[in-house]
């Protein structure tokens, strides 16, 4: 009778392999653009970074609805997404464009493996500092670029200029720009939109806003490429945009204080 009115066991461990999973798929994701870029087929290697990046919008979701945070879960998460949204964006531009400033000379070919680099770097830095803040910054903001969407600002650079017929000689310099930038984007201090509203109040959208997102998905079936690299540009000038913004309103609403 005892063993019978104890305390029921915990829920088994098994159901936390469904988040785990998505995190995985993520990371395979990540690792084939790798894999892809490395034998020059970029058009392959961008999808995959974008597949990344829904398979990372996933888990969380399923997490939560499931019950099943954990701690392992979000080290893991960190850890994948340092592979597909750091190491991948960079060795795909590099294979692609970065490489070809060997072409200036030994100097100048430095600088587009050590772009890469930085661009890495800065991810893994966006992701430890986002770590340590969770649960101290306003949800509905994130400070400096999230790496999914530099990743996929880098991606769609690449997957337009491929599939308009550019090569990443031609563009090399340009690429460095792009790279170096979206890298120093993600360690900024600019405010970003992070699209999560601010409680529960905030999760009803207009219907407005859903003929926006089916409108945007329509255009992404019909030209992906293009269409993912405006929304990725814009969204990322939407920091500098916003830090602009703040700072023209700053003055006026200190003289009117006084």
């Amino acid at each position: 009778m005892d063993e019978l009115q104890q305390t029921p066991r915990p829920r088994g461990r098994g159901i936390y392999l469904l988040p785990n999973l998505f995190t995985t798929g993520g990371l395979f994701a990540g690792f084939y653009a790798i894999i892809a870029a490395t034998q020059g087929r970029f058009d392959d290697a961008c999808i995959a970074v974008f597949v990344a990046g829904i398979l990372d919008g996933l888990d969380g979701r399923v997490a939560r609805l499931t019950n099943t945070q954990s701690e392992f879960g979000v080290q893991y998460d960190s850890l994948a997404d340092l592979v597909s949204f750091g190491l991948a964006p960079a060795l795909v531009m590099y294979h692609w464009a970065l490489s070809s400033t060997l072409l200036d000379g030994p100097i100048p070919g430095k600088i587009g493996w050590v772009g890469a680099f930085l661009y890495a770097a800065c991810a893994a830095l966006r992701l430890a500092r986002f770590n340590s803040q969770v649960g101290q910054v306003d949800k509905r903001w994130f400070i400096g670029l999230a790496s999914p969407a530099a990743a996929g600002l880098v991606a769609s650079f690449v997957w337009t200029c491929d599939d308009m017929g550019y090569s990443g000689e031609q563009l090399r310099y340009v690429a460095l720009a792009v790279t170096v930038g979206a890298g120093l984007l993600m360690v900024s201090r600019m405010r970003y939109f992070s699209f999560k509203g601010g409680g529960p109040r905030h999760d009803r959208v207009p219907f407005l806003a859903i003929v926006v997102v089916l409108a945007v998905l329509v255009a992404i079936a019909i030209d992906p490429p293009r269409v993912l690299l405006a929304i990725g540009a814009l969204y990322a000038l939407s920091g500098p945009g916003y830090a602009i913004y703040r700072r023209m309103r700053r003055p006026a609403g200190s003289e009117a204080v006084t």
